[in-house]
């Protein structure tokens, strides 16, 4: 990124206010940003074009969109929309609606390589994209962990189509994930894609690309097309897909009917391990349901259309027998600690001198003006600056609700508030719990209305649902989303965002309800 312009924060096309960095990867660069002219966020790639000219970079800008809608009517909620497609400065300026997802590249960097199985359900979910796409005779050609975006509710998300073969470089992009004869600048098809989903598995598992990045496109391309595969040593039940496609000749590579096989048998061999007698054993029936459909995507999905670019979210509840003070109005017998005003020199949550807990330093990387925060209780989450604990209740059998906010709120408003809630007495089905435990006493709350269906998903691997929903009037009416999800054992969490009902959508509230469900961590993580 050119640092004049960055430190300038001059609008790219003079319509585009870069706001933050989401990821990057060699020759691209992904940014939060906001259309200036209609107000809404977006979400920018800033993409290097090699000696490309004006009337090759108006191609490629016109070739990124249209391939874009293609993919969009083959494969709805599925690829990155492309809204609008600008060249600056000698870079292609991609523009989409705000995705509410990680990039693979930065859940690796996070989290560490990810198990066998998680690794062949996100394989399943990009053949399928690429599946549709090859049917249409589309390559992608810059699949890279840049372009695939990990999602809470629902399958990945592809991005990048429409880049390859548009300027005379081989690859434009992330050249570590290039297909040997990509290296060789030979014409590419579908098999390149196979081989760059091959070297996806690899990372995922293996926590490093099967080739290193070697500072220059041309060595790392050189690396990609003669040296051998380094033997992967984690990749358990993907060793025969990953080994397959990751083969040099094209030719012998596995065809997508091979690959689903072994993708698939991966997840099999998973649901054979959960039969096994276990600590926590998974749901009966949940192996199926991941293996044969993807959830759908949630509300939580910032696209276009979408009303959750918030800043309330509110606190969720999942105390299924035992719920926690505010949550029935036949509470079980608790104690609760207002912390509003704590004593001069701490904070409610007991630390000294105004400043919260410090979160682990493996924190993922927080958007400005946010700050890692651990409870005396264990969990973890990033609270925006001026938060602070604002109250506490528990109740005898270890459960206990937290709720976060600033303390200050506009005349007869509300002001945003988050809640972390505990029960290790929650039900087996999250949708339930929301459904049939908690609604009925929400139900309860004057000018109460639910926003559409309680949706199950999954959270960072748990069983969860979401229930969103209206309450109060006038200037003190809210908007709230709840999320819950089981960690196994009757033991289950809670996250309530909560702001008034008119803030319910701006800027601010797309940074702090992607933050707070990125950051939390229950305790022991």
């Amino acid at each position: 990124m050119d640092e004049a312009h960055v430190s300038a924060h001059e609008p790219v096309a003079g319509r585009y206010r870069l706001l933050d960095v989401l990821a990057r990867e060699t020759n691209r660069l992904w940014w939060y940003a906001e259309d200036l002219t209609t107000g809404r966020p977006r979400l920018m790639a800033r993409t290097e074009l090699p000696d490309a000219g004006a009337d090759t970079a108006r191609r490629v800008a016109a070739r990124v969109v249209r391939t874009s809608e293609i993919m969009r009517l083959l494969c709805p909620g599925r690829v990155a929309t492309v809204v609008d497609a600008v060249v600056e400065a000698g870079a292609l300026w991609t523009v989409t609606d705000r995705i509410e997802g990680t990039p693979l590249g930065e859940l690796l960097d996070r989290e560490g390589p990810l198990h066998p199985v998680r690794a062949a359900r996100l394989g399943l979910e990009i053949l399928d994209v690429l599946q549709s796409a090859h049917d249409e005779g589309i390559t992608h050609g810059e699949l890279s962990p840049g372009q695939v975006f990990v999602r809470d509710s629902g399958p990945v998300l592809v991005a990048g189509f429409g880049l390859a073969g548009a300027t005379p470089a081989p690859r434009l992009t992330a050249p570590s994930y290039a297909s040997p004869e990509q290296a060789r600048d030979e014409r590419v098809g579908p098999a390149a894609d196979l081989w760059a989903l091959g070297a996806l598995l690899y990372t995922m598992v293996e926590g490093r690309p099967p080739f290193r990045d070697r500072g220059r496109p041309d060595a790392t391309l050189r690396a990609v097309d003669r040296l051998p595969l380094r033997t992967p040593l984690r990749t358990g039940p993907l060793t025969r897909a990953v080994q397959g496609l990751l083969r040099k000749d094209s030719r012998d590579r596995l065809n997508r009917t091979v690959l689903r096989d072994a993708l698939t048998r991966a997840l099999d061999a998973d649901c054979e391990a959960d039969r096994r007698p276990a600590p926590a054993p998974r749901p009966r029936g949940a192996c199926a349901a991941v293996r044969h459909t993807a959830p759908a995507p949630g509300r939580l999905l910032l696209v276009a259309g979408t009303a959750l670019a918030v800043v309330t979210v509110v606190a969720g509840v999942l105390a299924a027998t035992h719920r926690l003070p505010g949550a029935s109005t036949a509470a079980a017998p608790s104690r609760t600690t207002a912390t509003a005003a704590p004593p001069p020199g701490r904070t409610g949550d007991g630390a000294p001198g105004g400043a919260t807990s410090p979160a682990p330093t493996r924190s993922p990387a927080l958007p400005a003006g946010y700050r890692p925060y651990t409870a005396p209780e264990g969990f973890s989450v990033a609270l925006p600056d001026g938060w602070r604990r604002l109250t506490t209740a528990r109740a005898a059998d270890h459960a206990y609700r937290v709720t976060f906010g600033a303390g200050r709120s506009p005349a007869g408003g509300a002001s945003p508030t988050l809640a972390v809630t505990y029960s290790e007495r929650v039900g087996p089905d999250p949708v339930a719990v929301w459904r049939d435990q908690v609604e009925p006493e929400l139900a309860r709350l004057p000018g109460y209305r639910r926003v559409g269906a309680v949706r199950a998903l999954t959270y960072r691997t748990h069983r969860a649902a979401d229930l969103e929903w209206l309450a109060g009037s006038g200037p003190a009416r809210t908007h709230t989303l709840g999320r819950g999800f089981l960690l196994g054992g009757g033991r289950g969490f809670s996250l309530r965002y909560t702001a008034p009902a008119t803030a319910w959508g701006d800027s601010a509230g797309t940074v702090a309800l992607r933050t707070f469900l990125r950051t939390f961590r229950e305790p022991g993580h």
